[in-house]
């Protein structure tokens, strides 16, 4: 029978669910169990139907390819399995009960941190304690990894897809070292490098890292909805899944592979302005448009808020968020919501520090002035810098650049360039305006209607370029 606490508690966890969801968890946990079409669990029977790891496992591989890599299925398993109930002999069983899955779920994808973190602490280890670095480690990129394969499993990438970015195993590590600098020790020492894996952390350490560190929460989340296939097409109280990836465009059918990965595309849009995380569109390619400044200006300029991504000849990834449109003239431009990034070989992203306001700068053509592109820093000493002669750059920053604080970002301080991209992000500005690009003839209907009076053709209209559709959001 089941005792009052556990109904109680049960109950309580159901609850957290809008029925169509209750509905959804309970036809999951009934294929998995092997008793679909049994009506669902309403009645005390279903009440006794359990899953087996196998279970989870068969699940996965029903298909040719497995929504879920199996480290993570195991992991998931673990979680479940280590949810207490009332009245019975804890972690003993190898079966899962409706109940603990229900509690797993609710935990998960509805719970607060301190929910949370006992099952992620038995995800990431089956045995309780303190767990290592390493081992926190191991789970976080199992973590990206398998939210990377669930999101092309389930062709929801967007536009972007494994074959058309960087590979993203590299990525994925740089992204887990990244999310893993934060963990702190109770006082307040952020252990680094070989000394980090070999630390310890307790319950309230890992706990207070999950607290500050919200991708691991949305990833676990994206693991569940759609590794698992549940809550995926519900409606969604949150906006963190919706804009996880952006939809990307112009990229589509043009051969070419985007210097991001995947890992690094979610990273640094998760720190772009919230109304811009929804849409990146190539703008420039130096192995589509040619290496030559005054293309890269012709492709760039007044399109609104823009990331340029960079490597130089030594295979080092890095870039910057420009978050006004760029313009050719000979003062600093933007606002402090401009940072500076590195891809390859750390992840990371520095923003501004507030001692000057030295945020983007482009310039071409002028006698008393320096021509190229950069961001912070002061002239001659940029934190990122590409020279008019287009193909010389330089990241100069001992120890650190003022504007960004960020360090020296190429692997040689004076670099060449390899291949360049910028993406414009969130939607085209009204003057730049895709659908709207406006003519003088446009603006001033008035002209154009005169220019027609008088017999003249609309020279500029063939001058336009030509204009990409939305074809590729999937």
């Amino acid at each position: 029978k089941m005792g009052n606490a556990e109904s109680n508690a049960y109950q309580n966890h159901l609850s957290r669910f809008l029925p169509e969801e209750q509905s959804d968890i309970d036809g999951l946990f009934d294929t998995l169990s092997g008793t679909s079409g049994s009506g669902g669990a309403k009645n005390a029977k279903a009440a006794k139907k359990t899953v087996t790891l196998a279970a989870l496992q068969a699940r996965q591989s029903a298909h040719t390819r497995e929504p879920l890599p199996e480290p993570m299925t195991a992991r998931l398993y673990s979680g479940m399995k280590s949810i207490d109930l009332p009245g019975k002999s804890s972690g003993l069983s190898e079966q899962i009960a409706k109940e603990q899955f229900v509690i797993f779920m609710s935990n998960l994808l509805k719970g607060n941190a301190d929910e949370k973190i006992s099952i992620i602490m038995r995800m990431i280890a089956k045995t309780g304690g303190p767990l290592k670095g390493k081992q926190i480690q191991e789970f976080t990129e199992d973590l990206i990894m398998s939210v990377v394969h669930v999101l092309s499993y389930r062709k929801e990438l967007k536009g972007w897809s494994l074959e058309n970015t960087r590979d993203s195993s590299s990525g994925v590590k740089a992204l887990a070292s990244e999310l893993l600098s934060e963990l702190k020790l109770p006082d307040g020492t952020k252990p680094v490098g070989s000394q980090l894996l070999e630390t310890n952390f307790d319950q309230s350490a890992i706990e207070d890292w999950v607290y500050r560190v919200p991708q691991i929460s949305v990833f676990l989340s994206v693991v569940i909805r759609q590794g698992l296939h549940v809550l995926h097409s519900l409606p969604d109280q949150t906006n963190d899944i919706l804009n996880l990836v952006p939809h990307c465009k112009g990229i589509k059918g043009r051969g070419v592979v985007s210097l991001f990965d995947i890992p690094a595309i979610i990273y640094i849009n998760s720190h772009l302005p919230a109304e811009l995380q929804h849409k990146w569109q190539l703008l420039f390619s130096s192995r589509l448009h040619g290496e030559s400044f005054s293309q890269l200006c012709a492709h760039i300029v007044n399109k609104g808020p823009c990331i340029v991504i960079i490597r130089d000849l030594d295979g080092f990834l890095f870039g910057g968020f420009a978050s006004h449109s760029w313009e050719v003239k000979p003062q600093f431009q933007g606002d402090n919501r401009c940072f500076l990034f590195s891809v390859f070989p750390t992840l990371a992203v520095y923003t501004y520090t507030g001692y000057n306001d030295h945020y983007m700068y482009l310039n071409h053509g002028q006698q008393t002035m320096p021509n190229g592109l950069g961001m912070g820093g002061q002239h001659g000493y940029f934190g990122l810098w590409i020279d008019s002669d287009y193909g010389k750059g330089h990241s100069k920053a001992k120890p650190r650049c003022t504007t960004y604080n960020s360090p020296q970002l190429s692997a040689k301080e004076d670099f060449t360039l390899d291949a360049m991209e910028v993406w414009a992000v969130g939607d085209a500005p009204e003057s730049a305006g895709r659908k709207g690009k406006k003519s003088i003839l446009d603006v001033d209907p008035q002209a154009q209607a005169l220019l027609e009076m008088a017999g003249k053709s609309r020279q500029s209209e063939g001058l336009r370029e030509p204009i990409e559709e939305d074809e590729d959001d999937d």
